[in-house]
């Protein structure tokens, strides 16, 4: 009697029947790790369009436009009080602060103390084009990963150049972080889940509202 393993590599061995060289490495491989992926158009702005599709809001800015534009998104969020690492830009930081937002210093704020501050703003290490994604390694400019989970919106600026094509790209730019046991934290979009239901519900494990700015 032919048993179901039996029946299933005969199945296999017969739709390879006409099949030249069974060798698995039949095909060759050019790509090498770290190499771009083409993409037709800018880069940037096809980062841009993938990270909206997450339902963050994005912009493009110039470079001396940025303190402006993050003012612009605070208010946009309705944030009245924003926490700021302590290495963010004197720039953006002077101009928060000559708003009137209420600033807060990440000084080992607890938990229950960021969930009442409305926004946090922070820099990046890398944002990845293909995937419309971002990873912070939450250097000075960062700050540590609670600051960026607890507050329930986020700004977070990039510059152009850190933009790369592809996950291995985004990775190799991480590698010192990685070496220097720095946490690393990829976003995609606002935090929201779908577990239950199917129904999607926002700011579970993270900021329910995410704005992308781009300089340069």
């Amino acid at each position: 009697m032919t048993s179901a393993r039996d029946e299933i590599f005969a199945r296999i061995r017969s739709a390879l029947g006409d099949v030249p060289c069974r060798d698995p490495e039949e095909s060759a491989i050019s790509w090498e790790y770290n190499q771009p992926t083409a993409i037709e158009g800018d880069l940037v702005d096809y980062f841009l369009e993938l990270v909206a599709d997450y339902k963050a809001d994005v912009e493009r800015v110039a470079p001396e436009a940025v303190p402006a534009a993050i003012v612009a998104h605070l208010h946009a969020i309705g944030a009245r009080s924003v926490v700021l690492p302590a290495g963010l830009d004197s720039s953006w930081r002077a101009a928060i602060a000559e708003d009137g937002f209420q600033v807060y210093d990440d000084d080992n704020l607890s938990a229950r103390q960021l969930n009442d501050i409305d926004a946090v703003v922070t820099a990046a290490a890398v944002g990845v084009a293909n995937t419309g994604t971002f990873a912070m390694d939450h250097r000075a400019d960062q700050g540590r990963r609670a600051l960026t989970l607890v507050p329930d919106a986020h700004v977070c600026v990039l510059r152009a150049d850190q933009v790369v094509s592809n996950t291995p790209e985004a990775m190799t730019r991480l590698q010192d972080s990685v070496r220097d046991g720095q946490p690393i934290t990829f976003v995609a979009g606002p935090s929201a889940t779908s577990d239950i239901e199917l129904s999607r519900v926002e700011g579970v494990h993270g900021p329910r509202q995410l704005h992308v700015l781009v300089a340069g």
